[in-house]
């Protein structure tokens, strides 16, 4: 089964994006809420957001204004909504957010499981 972990860094600041709540949704036609998550003092979930993935459509929804509130910043977004998708049922999958109050980055992070 796939993994999937993620890691969130607060561009801005320069620092990793603590507290800020990851949802992992299965998108079958509808948006099925599978797991959710918050990032710790490193930016990353404590634990993967899934360990048995199978191949489909997922969103990852990062809660950035809610984050930004924390820190009383003004964003431009509400959340940040990434969209992929599992081919390979024994790989594993890292989705990195680089974040800012205005803009974002993401792309597909290394194969290799976090140890």
């Amino acid at each position: 089964m796939a993994t999937l972990s993620t890691h969130v860094l607060d561009l801005a600041r320069g620092v990793p994006a603590a507290g800020l709540s990851v949802g992992l949704f299965k998108l079958n036609g509808e948006r099925e809420l599978v797991h959710v998550a918050v990032t710790n003092a490193e930016g990353r979930t404590d634990a993967p957001l899934a360990t048995d993935l199978q191949p489909g459509d997922y969103e990852l929804a990062f809660a950035v204004m809610d984050y930004f509130a924390l820190e009383d910043v003004a964003t431009f977004y509400d959340e940040i909504p990434i969209r992929f998708r599992i081919t390979d049922a024994a790989g594993h999958y890292h989705v990195p957010l680089l974040l800012s109050p205005w803009g974002y980055s993401t792309y597909r992070g290394s194969s290799s499981p976090p140890k």
